[in-house]
């Protein structure tokens, strides 16, 4: 790979000349290589049918690496999920850079490496974007915004779709992001590894819509995690969702954090777990399939959605009483995404 000669980026790589040119023609269309991108127009020309999924998402994670993932991985991984959660088949990507001037190129190289590491999860292509530095001490080192389309395979799936009598799963365990990110930047350690869940999604939501899965709702549990998730979809449906907290998968290192931190584990954020409604008597079947092609060894039936209290989400505790999982309030932990 030949770089510039100085290992920062200098404000004269987003000038619009010779440093800029390189930096592009060297870095990003080696990684993100395309005839699309490589056409450098200034836009890119498309070939798509049928409804269409589009996305946007911005990404100022703290820190920029992390166990499990970087911000490349997770601006990838995160706008290829918004999309397969409709059902939508990922397959076009912008992708913009706003870089303070002395970033490492290393570490440049490093996220776009990964990033283009994690395209080939889902098949998706970078087919446009854009670069811009930023003098020092206007940016937090780097900041990126991806935007996703993608031909949305099965256009029925939505948040107002949930139905009386449908099972809610979840596809792991919970928390691990929000955890992974606060350990990072605690400089926690702790006996055993705790790695974000940060990944793409496609190749499990793909597998369960071949085997002709009928699903009523996705959502991947980001920002807000599980908690938001369901109140969202108890108001948009105009349901009530009960839930077992017994049959939750939280991994010991995250129950461990939030009590130590005092949060709930339901409400920190995931990358790559989502949650799923759909009819009761097929749940056992998407568990299967999730399990035998998707690496979702704790996939799991967590609850149900009801008739009573519209609106509202009731967890039901192991000691037998109930309360409300009501949405999260404040910022429980900034930059997380």
């Amino acid at each position: 790979l030949i770089m510039p000669s100085k290992k920062t980026i200098q404000l004269s790589h987003g000038g619009g000349g010779k440093e800029m040119d390189q930096l592009i023609h060297d870095l990003f269309f080696k990684a993100f290589d395309n005839p699309i991108l490589t056409a450098q127009e200034d836009a890119a020309t498309l070939n798509m049918c049928g409804h269409i999924a589009f996305t946007t998402d911005s990404f100022t994670v703290s820190p920029l690496f992390f166990a499990g993932g970087d911000i490349g991985k997770l601006a990838i991984a995160g706008t290829v999920n918004d999309l397969a959660m409709m059902a939508a088949q990922p397959e076009y990507l912008s992708c913009s850079f706003i870089i303070e001037e002395g970033f490492p190129l290393d570490d440049l190289k490093t996220i776009v490496n990964s990033m283009a590491t994690e395209l080939r999860k889902s098949g998706a292509r970078i087919v446009c974007g854009d670069t811009k530095v930023v003098p020092k001490g206007c940016a937090d080192g780097l900041f990126i915004n991806t935007s996703g389309v993608g031909r949305i395979l099965r256009p029925d799936i939505s948040a107002r779709n949930l139905q009386v009598g449908d099972a809610i799963i979840v596809s792991r365990d919970i928390g691990c992001h929000g955890a992974a990110i606060l350990m990072a930047r605690d400089g926690l350690t702790l006996e055993s590894e705790l790695h974000s869940d940060c990944d793409t999604l496609w190749p499990i939501i793909e597998q369960l819509l071949v085997a002709n899965i009928n699903i009523h709702a996705m959502r991947d549990a980001t920002r807000g995690g599980l908690s938001a998730v369901l109140n969202e979809w108890a108001k948009a449906s105009q349901i009530g969702i009960n839930i077992d907290e017994a049959s939750i998968p939280i991994c010991d290192e995250v129950k461990g954090l939030c009590e130590l931190f005092g949060f709930e584990p339901f409400d920190l954020a995931n990358e790559g777990t989502f949650i799923m409604a759909l009819p009761m008597d097929v749940a056992e079947g998407a568990i299967e399939v999730m399990q035998r092609y998707g690496h979702c060894e704790h996939a799991a039936i967590i609850g149900q959605v009801t008739d009573g209290h519209p609106g509202k989400v009731v967890l039901q505790t192991p000691w037998g009483s109930s309360r409300y999982l009501d949405l999260p309030q404040g910022e429980l932990l900034p930059r997380i995404c």
